[in-house]
């Protein structure tokens, strides 16, 4: 016998707990309105096995088991997408950066132009600065040559370099560039509980010492009476009133269990992908493309950044190295001698010889172990630009099929290039990069832009559909170009600006 349906009624539904869900839900956690927070997957347990690079880059322990479809070559393959409270967040390198002011407008690349965003950076800045004290930056903006006007410090003090990172950091500056000390979100410092671990970037935090969504958003959401979670429930489609004007309700599944959420308002962050793929399904008569896609832009100009990551070795000497994601270099990311901008150079959480061996299966244990002990990992980033054709639609099935074809490769391999020359000047003889495949869905945004005409975007400027009047977007989807920055804090940033801005509780 099936289960009987449960019903669940409140005034704001929001579908996924992650950056942008969770930030949200935090943002309205004192409006007097009752919150629901939906999320697909349970709390990350805290256990040993949190910090195995064996666990958690050969089997995947943490990993959300699911398939997409490569839209090119039509195989599946495993994003890289986890579902718990706190969403993708739990495992990200905790990096807090701004975009530039200059991200906000049009901007040339060598691929092709990035376009202008509907706000400049002064509508956000404010709230990067709340974004950056409710995720607890530490950092130091020090002689940045991309530093935006007029920006404070992070709230709390730099964690300072491991050892070769400082050597390193020293040779590049002696070099010309301007390393910069990398804000990150850790609880480090006055009785805080990070130690500056070597399994952090790609890893869940055993201590509870990452500043993930979950830790600094959802749990303080939560001590609000009128917030509350509804964990292991997995909405699959979104049914409007008979107009199409309006959601009246959520529908899924609780532990197997039929569910329906009955709300006055519902915001959709469950990550680019998910958010436009549940739109897709909830097609309707009235939305016969997908719900809230007059314009025909939902599911399109998905982006996820051209991402390299890069293995420098010394053989002659160990690296005295745990924590590294601690330097940048942003020398390279607005028009400079190359004439067009590059991108970020970043600090990569340490490679460990099990994370090596799940990138390149055939080669010897014994020698990436090697690798890993006399190496010093980097991660280069150059900004992919929006394509209409890169976009995320859904089988009959409902499965998600992601076509992505990555541009502006030509100055992406001039940044790598400056990276290997870095790192060669700073005494690694051998310097190894790899370019990372589609399945690297970490930075994923742009499947539902938001600007203000409707005919060209799916979302407003803070985030509220054109075409549903009580639907919002809070995640990575609304950004119209990803810049080549980390866009966490920009979606919490965005997330706090809707919900004082955009009567989401009105």
């Amino acid at each position: 016998m099936r289960p009987e349906k449960q019903s669940v009624e409140t005034d704001v539904a929001i579908i996924g707990s992650g950056p942008g869900g969770g930030t949200l839900a935090y943002s309205l956690r004192n409006s007097g309105a009752r919150i629901l927070l939906i999320e697909k997957g349970d709390f990350l347990p805290s256990e040993p096995e949190n910090w195995s690079p064996l666990e958690n880059f050969q089997n995947l322990r943490y990993k959300a088991d699911t398939r997409w479809i490569d839209g090119s070559t039509r195989k599946e393959f495993r994003p890289n997408l986890y579902q718990y409270v706190g969403g993708c967040s739990k495992v990200w390198g905790t990096v807090l950066v701004r975009m530039r002011p200059e991200d906000f407008g049009e901007l040339q690349h060598q691929g092709g132009v990035s376009p202008a965003w509907p706000i400049t950076y002064d509508d956000l800045s404010r709230y990067y600065d709340a974004a950056e004290k409710l995720y607890g930056a530490h950092g130091r903006l020090g002689d940045d040559p991309t530093a935006p006007p007029g920006q404070p410090e992070p709230p709390y003090p730099f964690v300072g370099h491991a050892p070769t990172v400082a050597r390193i950091v020293q040779s590049m500056a002696a070099q010309g560039t301007h390393p910069v000390e990398l804000p990150v979100g850790v609880d480090y410092g006055n009785g805080g509980k990070c130690v500056l671990c070597s399994t952090c970037d790609g890893f869940p935090c055993r201590l509870r010492a990452k500043n993930d969504a979950e830790m600094r958003a959802v749990r303080p959401a939560l001590k609000s009476p009128d917030v509350k979670l509804s964990v292991r429930t997995a909405i699959d489609r979104l049914v409007t009133s008979p107009d199409g004007r309006r959601v009246v309700a959520a529908v899924g599944e609780q532990d197997g269990v039929p569910v329906e959420v009955r709300a006055d308002r519902f915001v959709v962050s469950a990550g680019a992908a998910n958010s436009a793929a549940l739109l897709l399904k909830s097609a309707t008569p009235e939305h016969p493309q997908g719900l809230a896609n007059s314009s025909g832009q939902l599911g399109r100009n998905y982006m996820q950044h051209v991402f390299s990551a890069i293995l420098a070795v010394d053989p002659r000497r160990k690296t005295k190295i745990t924590f590294q994601k601690t330097a940048a270099i942003n020398d390279f990311y607005l028009s400079g001698r190359h004439g067009y901008p590059l991108g970020n150079i970043q600090g990569l959480g340490k490679l460990h010889e099990d994370m090596l061996k799940a990138a390149r299966p055939w080669a010897p244990l014994r020698l990436l172990k090697f690798m890993s002990e006399h190496g010093t990992d980097w991660w280069a980033t150059t900004e992919d630009l929006p394509d209409p054709e890169n976009r995320v639609t859904v089988t009959s099935s409902g499965q998600i099929t992601l076509t992505y074809r990555k541009n502006n490769l030509l100055a992406h391999r001039e940044l790598v290039k400056e990276a290997k020359k870095l790192l060669h000047g700073a005494g690694f003889p051998f310097v190894f990069t790899d370019l990372l495949p589609i399945d690297a869905t970490a930075a994923q945004c742009g499947t539902a832009r938001f600007g203000e005409d409707r005919k060209t975007s799916v979302l407003d400027p803070l985030c509220r559909t054109h075409d549903v009047e009580n639907l919002w977007v809070v995640d990575g989807s609304f950004m119209p170009s990803a810049s080549a920055q980390n866009p966490g804090l920009t979606i919490a940033a965005q997330a706090l600006r809707a919900g004082h801005l955009a009567g989401i509780t009105a």
